[in-house]
């Protein structure tokens, strides 16, 4: 039996696996040539890029059950400081990539919320509410969160409820935080990491929560491989049942999209854990527990290298510059591989660097703490 409190090795590979993963979908050569499963479903639907963002939240919810241990999963003045602490630090770092490299900007438009600002807010929310409620009772602020959330969408929508131009969350989001600290890039002042959408977003925080303990009390064994297999199956199947009359949609991230994305992240995080954990075979996952240990800092890292190569590296060409990005793109990539190819190469190259400054950061032994 695996020491309980020691670190779960195959949350640490999941959680680098999907880091990796994230960085690989966020920096394509050319957006123009992206595979299908390397993009994001147009509204509605499902593709394994879509999977990513629900699954780190996932993983967060598994984590806070491990590190709120030493703090006998109590409120208190020490938990209190520590998700408090960690709320405003990622939340501030999302504002900060928000930001970069324009510092001088109007920040009359600065976009407000974003993928590390909606990490903050669902981990510092369900942490509180994980040390509030009895464990045995949060499915029922789970269920009590995505049934109210669905008659949000479906009674105070428009005509189509579910649309993006329908759908109540962008009114709310306008009102709260102004149309001009919206994201436009679906054409119109929407957010797909809003506030409203937040809620929901909770829930698959505390499924992780859930499913945390599951792991962290069971043995390490088969047993607990089938229980968290047969609950992915089973929140997959309700999801899927669901979205007969709730779209599966994760700029919305509606209700059938958290039981949908959380019941396969069970079943991942099953097939990792029987590998890695049960049969100890953990030779493969080096590459991945490179990025699971400094996870969030690699994400945050690969942001700001992106924004250095739009924004900053200039290279010249002629009588004219391009942008680095623009450039290692169109001349490396493509002469090697192609329009579609030279794509993913950048990404898969842009993927590895980041890769490269966590490998310093784990044979070091040093884990930033965000």
């Amino acid at each position: 039996m695996a020491k309980k409190g020691s670190r779960l090795v195959s949350l640490d590979i999941f959680r680098g696996l999907t880091i990796a993963f994230m960085i690989i979908v966020n920096t394509p050569g050319s957006w123009k040539y992206v595979y299908p499963p390397l993009r994001h479903a147009e509204w509605n639907g499902c593709t394994p890029t879509d999977l990513v963002f629900p699954f780190f939240l996932f993983i967060v919810g598994v984590s806070i059950w491990y590190s709120m241990k030493k703090y006998g999963y109590e409120i208190n003045t020490a938990s209190i400081f520590r998700i408090f602490r960690r709320t405003i630090t990622i939340f501030a770092l999302g504002l900060l990539l928000a930001i970069f490299p324009y510092f001088s900007r109007d920040y009359s438009t600065l976009r407000i919320m974003g993928v590390l600002q909606r990490i903050a807010l669902a981990y510092g929310i369900g942490t509180l509410i994980c040390l509030s409620v009895n464990r045995d009772y949060l499915w029922v602020v789970i269920a009590v969160f995505l049934l109210s959330y669905w008659a949000l969408l479906g009674f105070f929508g428009g005509a189509e409820p579910y649309s993006l131009e329908g759908n109540i969350a962008a009114r709310i989001d306008a009102a709260i935080l102004g149309t001009n600290h919206l994201y436009k890039g679906f054409g119109i002042p929407f957010d797909p990491e809003g506030l409203l959408s937040t809620l929901p977003a909770v829930c698959t925080v505390l499924i992780g929560y859930y499913v945390g303990e599951i792991v962290g009390k069971g043995s390490t064994d088969s047993k607990t491989v089938l229980k968290l297999l047969l609950l992915g199956a089973s929140s997959t199947g309700l999801g899927l049942l669901w979205s007969l009359f709730l779209p599966i949609n994760k700029p919305l991230w509606t209700s059938s999209y958290v039981l949908y994305t959380a019941g396969l992240a069970m079943v991942v995080l099953a097939l990792i854990y029987l590998v890695a954990d049960v049969l100890k075979f953990q030779k493969w996952s080096y590459f991945f527990l490179v990025f699971g240990t400094n996870a969030l800092f690699s994400y945050f890292l690969a942001g700001v290298w992106t924004r250095l190569m739009l924004y900053i590296i200039k290279i010249p060409t002629g009588d004219t510059t391009m942008t680095f990005y623009n450039w290692f793109y169109e001349k490396v990539c493509v002469p090697v591989a192609g329009n579609m190819i030279g794509s993913l190469m950048f990404a898969l190259i842009q993927m590895m660097l980041i890769w490269v400054i966590a490998l310093i950061l784990y044979r070091k032994k040093i884990m930033i703490r965000l």
